[in-house]
């Protein structure tokens, strides 16, 4: 149906910036919303920010003012710029595509594999 691959994790030290990366690739026509969730351990799985379609954004009260998601439609590629960031931010990030448009009439949902993210002091 659909795949995205992410790439950009990694480790590095408080303070310091990453840039995810997330494509969808297979057989659609758009799709809604893209986001990007992170797990922590011992922690549930949580939003950190999603970007519809149109551009509108939401991001969680912890990333706020620190991260950044943006789309590129044409290339159905979602970015995560990461900066200032903190040991809390230690997680396994994951991408989402949210109402994918296979057929018509027809949507699913899609989670990439994951991308660890270690911030250390």
């Amino acid at each position: 149906q659909v795949q995205l691959v992410e790439s950009g994790g990694g480790m590095v030290e408080a303070g310091d910036s990453l840039r995810l990366s997330c494509v969808a690739s297979g057989s659609f026509f758009s799709i809604n919303t893209m986001g990007w969730y992170r797990q922590a351990p011992g922690k549930q799985r949580e939003l950190v920010g999603a970007i519809k379609s149109g551009g509108g954004t939401n991001y969680a009260d912890s990333v706020k003012g620190r991260f950044t998601i943006s789309r590129d439609n044409a290339k159905n590629t979602v970015y995560l710029q990461m900066n200032s960031l903190k040991l809390e931010d230690t997680a396994v990030y994951y991408c989402n595509a949210d109402r994918v448009h296979i057929a018509l009439g027809t949507f699913v949902d899609c989670w990439g594999q994951g991308t660890q993210v270690t911030v250390s002091s």
